[in-house]
């Protein structure tokens, strides 16, 4: 199956097959220039009128990560202690205002985001989206990223996001991963249980 895909089997194990969401990691640092290399690559996620709500909070003070740690739940607030960069991925609820530069052959396109709810909404469902391609684009860098969920998302968005319009989808650990740093591949659902012909 993998002479059918356009990508070189190396490459495709790099990205998918051998990756894995990392639990541990080197104390490597990772730079400015290997982060933004990757929201180079990664910019060019499909989203919605181009709307591009996902926001990269990267958390390098020390009293941003303690402000953090507070809000991650169980083993998650070790992982992000001793990770070498932790990003929020975030929402930005402001995304509209961009729309005439980024989708500038429609001159009407914010007013479709007027209202509040429906533009979380939109932002939440497109970042998430470029959240995906984030965590390939980690990878393709060479590095782990170590996605998660289990915070407490009002309590970071609070302490860390007040004011910006920004909300809180994700914490991702991101490194070079350490040799301690996968669980056992878990099961995945075959083709014909996944992909539905009608």
């Amino acid at each position: 199956m993998t002479d059918l895909l356009a990508l070189p089997s190396d490459v495709q194990d790099l990205l998918f097959r051998e990756a894995r969401t990392a639990n541990a990691f080197t104390d490597e640092p990772v730079s400015d220039e290997q982060v933004a290399a990757i929201y180079d690559l990664v910019k060019f996620a499909p989203t919605a009128m181009n709307s591009q709500p996902m926001r990269i909070v990267l958390v390098r003070s020390d009293d941003a990560r303690q402000k953090l740690l507070k809000h991650m739940s169980g083993s998650n607030r070790d992982k992000t202690e001793s990770a070498p960069l932790v990003a929020i991925l975030a929402a930005d609820t402001n995304f509209h205002e961009t729309l005439p530069r980024t989708f500038p052959h429609f001159p009407g396109a914010k007013d479709f985001f007027l209202d509040d709810t429906a533009r979380e909404h939109a932002a939440r469902f497109n970042a998430g989206l470029q959240i995906g391609y984030f965590i390939i684009g980690v990878r393709a860098a060479g590095l782990a990223a170590g996605p998660m969920t289990g915070y407490d998302a009002t309590g970071v968005d609070t302490d860390l996001l007040e004011g910006t319009g920004l909300k809180s989808i994700a914490v991702v650990n991101i490194g070079r991963p350490a040799e301690n740093a996968w669980f056992d591949r878990l099961p995945r659902l075959a083709h014909d249980e996944a992909v539905i012909t009608l």
